[in-house]
């Protein structure tokens, strides 16, 4: 099957033309690395847990869990990424396994993993009902008692790097932000090519609305970067072991804060389905 028929071919061109194997190695996506896997620890449930990636890259988070010990397997529907990820499993005693394919349709059988990690699909799916139908293929894939990681893109989020750098001017940057902050839709404008291609910006609410209607059980939400971010030296100072722990003191404490959520670009929340 080929990609464009998996994925918007918006998002596959985007990618194609973007480094993510790169993205998780310089700037932000340093430290998002490594929030990110802090907060993923938290849920893992077994010393050797079947876990199911879905939409994860190239896949630095498949790597790290596969050396853990756990049986990982990546589900990637950009051709690109497939490429890089099959070639990073290849290298790695515990390899995991590469999937060519996408979250409404995951060629598992019920009941399969202890933990499915969406890290893309919520919000690369513009349409309520093709995350209804991700969030409902996970919970059919996942064991009873297992849990799903969801991460999303805060509805805030280009608004407040436009109010930063000075982009909120720009006519049809506004326009976006407009957009995202009533609707939550995202489409760059064309005037800004490198902003992430057509996806989907929820609120706090509305994701947790999401997945308590496929009658899953609500654990938390977690800001990723969460208010640290906005300090002004912010690369710097988290490169500066003194400065670094303030910041990283900041968003443990305030990771759970419903009220601080919209200032954090990124949220993962954690659901569980339970024994029926």
């Amino acid at each position: 099957m080929k990609s464009k028929q998996l994925i918007s071919r918006n998002i596959e061109l985007f990618y194609n033309k973007a480094s993510e194997e790169t993205r998780l190695d310089k700037g932000m996506g340093v430290f998002e690395f490594e929030r990110i896997k802090l907060l993923i620890d938290k849920y893992i449930p077994f010393p050797a847990s079947k876990i199911i990636d879905i939409g994860g890259g190239t896949e630095k988070y498949a790597e790290w869990l596969a050396q853990r010990g756990h049986q990982v397997h990546l589900v990637e529907p950009v051709v690109k990424h497939i490429t890089l990820a099959q070639k990073r499993a290849h290298k790695l005693k515990n390899k995991f396994f590469v999937h060519m394919g996408e979250s409404r349709k995951l060629e598992f059988p019920n009941n399969f993993a202890d933990l499915i990690i969406l890290h893309g699909p919520l919000y690369h799916l513009q349409k309520v009902e093709d995350r209804d139908l991700t969030i409902s293929e996970a919970k059919r894939v996942l064991k009873n008692g297992g849990i799903i990681l969801g991460f999303a893109i805060n509805y805030t989020a280009s608004t407040l790097v436009g109010l930063l750098n000075g982009l909120i001017h720009k006519k049809p940057f506004f326009e976006m932000c407009k957009e995202e902050l009533t609707t939550g839709v995202h489409n760059p404008p064309d005037e800004f090519p490198w902003l992430l291609a057509e996806a989907y910006y929820h609120k706090p609410d509305q994701l947790k609305e999401e997945f308590l209607n496929q009658e899953l059980t609500y654990l938390n939400t977690y800001a990723v970067e969460g208010m640290a971010w906005l300090d002004k030296d912010y690369f710097t100072n988290m490169m500066d072991d003194k400065k670094q722990r303030p910041l990283l003191e900041l968003i443990q404490i305030t990771e759970n804060d419903s009220y601080l959520l919209p200032f954090s670009p990124h949220m993962m929340i954690a659901v569980k389905k339970q024994t029926t």
